[in-house]
């Protein structure tokens, strides 16, 4: 049996964002204000990033890392993980 979650109620912002949506005409304002937001935040990130002394490089390594355990999929290989290197 599933259970039923009731979705939480929307906070101030999101009312905002979604009454300013609401007044889109058209997909060129729809994209209008998707870069203001992506802009403030890329400002966010820069901001808080800079308060870290992270470079521009280091924020590229970080994002293009993967830290990942690697998984070995039983039924491809048909040996257990513990089998394989």
């Amino acid at each position: 049996m599933e259970a039923i979650v009731a979705p939480l109620p929307l906070n101030d912002t999101q009312i905002f964002l979604l009454q300013a949506f609401s007044r889109v005409k058209s997909e060129q304002e729809k994209s209008d204000i998707q870069a203001i937001l992506l802009d403030y935040y890329r400002k966010r990130v820069d901001s808080q990033a800079s308060k870290i002394s992270l470079s521009n490089e280091k924020i590229e390594e970080i994002l293009n890392s993967h830290y990942r355990t690697p998984y070995t999929c039983v039924a491809l290989t048909g040996e257990p993980p513990s089998a394989s290197k």
